[in-house]
């Protein structure tokens, strides 16, 4: 469901005000009642996961609501099965407690429940009580995981991590209303910033330097549409490499395909180009713009990764 700007933007505000409840714990948030509260052998007050697992790896009981929640393995490398005495909730091969949270009077439980490995995170369980009775809601985004989550009083916030050109939904999870859309959130880079302003030493992976406004620009001109699909190309990467004409470069490749979905980036601040190539669906090379336009420094870099 779509909102407008108007609303997007008060999601942002709120998912910022959710994190910091989060992170901080807000002394007027009243605490889960003693049944609720772990047993002393769990671990810490704040109920995180790693109170959660004992030596050999098993997750302890978690006392909830007058009950408990169990998550067991009834086979060997089989999936494990969260369950409330004895009901199953979810199941799948990585299962693992996060949280009790409270939401306005109704204390929540958070379960991680995911395939594994790091392609794509772990959906969130939402497990609470009504009128006596125990439910459960499965927040994920495109069959991918939850968006990372916000804590407030009133509800929980989902706000999606974007990577340039994607547009995705902020959720909000309550007890009264259930899981909405709050409104659409759009990757922006900073306003003001320049070609000047890029400096190859601070970037951590080269997708961050689609946070400068000039190089977020120059990449759309070329990319389009296809600029997410080359931006998920290079997230498994490193630092960057300079060539003999001062402009900078780094490889990359999407998740769990390195060597069958191969990306390129390459800057030249001084002139102000990008240049970037990704290995296709059918296996072939595709460049924005076409490889005889590219400078022979940048095609030499690109050439000698592909023969790497």
């Amino acid at each position: 469901m779509t909102r407008s700007l108007l609303a997007a933007s008060v999601a942002i505000l709120l998912a910022t005000i959710g994190a910091n409840a989060q992170t901080t714990a807000p002394a007027t948030q009243p605490a889960p009642a003693a049944s609720d509260q772990p047993a002393a052998d769990q671990g810490a007050a704040d109920q995180g996961s790693d109170q959660a697992a004992s030596d050999d790896d098993k997750q302890a009981p978690i006392p909830f609501e007058g009950g408990q929640l169990t998550i067991t393995q009834p086979e060997q490398d089989g999936e494990k099965v969260l369950s409330y005495d004895g009901k199953q909730l979810a199941s799948n091969y990585d299962v693992f407690f996060d949280k009790i949270v409270k939401i306005g009077d109704v204390n929540v439980a958070l379960v991680d429940v995911g395939d594994g490995g790091n392609q794509c995170g772990p959906a969130k369980v939402i497990v609470w009580k009504k009128d006596g009775e125990i439910q459960t809601a499965t927040v994920e985004q495109d069959e991918c995981g939850a968006p990372p989550a916000a804590v407030s009083d009133s509800a929980i916030y989902f706000v999606p991590y974007l990577l340039p050109g994607e547009t995705r939904p902020a959720l909000q999870w309550s007890p009264t209303e259930g899981l909405t859309t709050l409104g659409n959130l759009t990757y922006t880079p900073e306003p003001g910033t320049g070609w000047k302003d890029v400096d190859p030493s601070k970037l951590d992976n080269i997708i961050d330097a689609f946070h400068n406004e000039a190089v977020y620009k120059a990449g759309q001109a070329l990319l389009g549409n296809d600029m997410p699909e080359m931006a998920t190309s290079l997230l498994v990467g490193g630092g960057t490499e300079k060539t003999a004409s001062g402009a900078f470069y780094a490889t990359g490749c999407v998740p769990h395909d390195c060597g069958g979905n191969d990306g390129f980036m390459a800057l030249d601040p001084a002139k102000q180009k990008v240049y970037f190539a990704r290995r296709g669906d059918n296996g072939e090379p595709q460049a924005w713009p076409p490889l005889k336009d590219w400078p022979d420094d940048i095609k030499k870099a690109y050439d000698d990764a592909q023969g790497n």
